[in-house]
């Protein structure tokens, strides 16, 4: 073989070489590629999946925040219609009460009034003796029926007459004024037996609130069904 023929096999080597090591680097490079192009579609899935959880994290705040704001909003508004509802059933009372003032007023009217508080709480009592207590200003008044009321409540029961001793610590008085806040009492009487365990209070104010109490469903549907009418 002579030099030419060396050299030739020599070049041909040195192309397959090439060759196969131009098909290898391609062969890597596409292989990177590919797994560059698979690395960045994972990145790219999880950080789609962080923004996607974040966005319902604070989808779901916002809705909680706005149900809790809801909530609290009607509260509020039930709270206003409640209290309103309240400041117009104890305008009704206090009116009421108002009225009261005006029954004594009426001495006639008044004077038999009194005898028959007094027949009832004794009905109710059933004592053969009781402490009477009212408003140093209708003590006359209170004695002037005393007799009255005692024959009438025996009659009634068919008992004798009880022996009803007038205190002479006095129910508060009448109210100054309106809107005076002291205590005071709009008339009628309290009885209780010598001993004390045993008291009926049959003062205007107290059948005012017993009364009220009873019908304050009704007041109420009244009221409510009048405002909103």
């Amino acid at each position: 073989m002579n030099d030419g023929d060396v050299s030739r096999q020599i070049q041909q080597m040195v192309r397959f070489i090439r060759q196969e090591a131009e098909e290898k680097a391609n062969e890597i490079s596409v292989s990177a590629e590919e797994e560059f192009n698979i690395e960045k579609l994972q990145i790219f899935e999880v950080e789609r999946r962080k923004i996607k959880q974040e966005y319902e994290r604070k989808a779901k705040q916002v809705e909680v925040r706005k149900k809790i704001e809801y909530s609290m909003q009607l509260n509020a508004s039930r709270l206003k219609v409640l209290q309103a509802q309240d400041d117009l059933v104890n305008s009704v009372k206090e009116s009421a009460r108002k009225e009261l003032l005006r029954l004594s007023n009426d001495k006639r009217g008044y004077k038999k009034l009194l005898k028959a508080l007094i027949v009832q709480s004794l009905v109710r009592l059933r004592e053969v003796a009781v402490l009477l207590r009212c408003r140093e200003v209708d003590r006359k008044v209170v004695e002037s029926v005393l007799e009255e009321a005692k024959r009438e409540y025996a009659d009634k029961l068919k008992v004798q007459p009880p022996k009803i001793t007038i205190d002479n610590v006095y129910l508060p008085p009448p109210p100054s004024n309106a809107d005076s806040h002291d205590p005071y009492c709009s008339g009628g009487v309290v009885l209780a037996s010598e001993d004390g365990k045993i008291v009926c209070e049959n003062t205007l104010d107290a059948r005012l609130d017993v009364a009220f109490r009873q019908k304050l469903p009704e007041i109420r549907r009244r009221l409510v069904g009048q405002v909103g009418a």
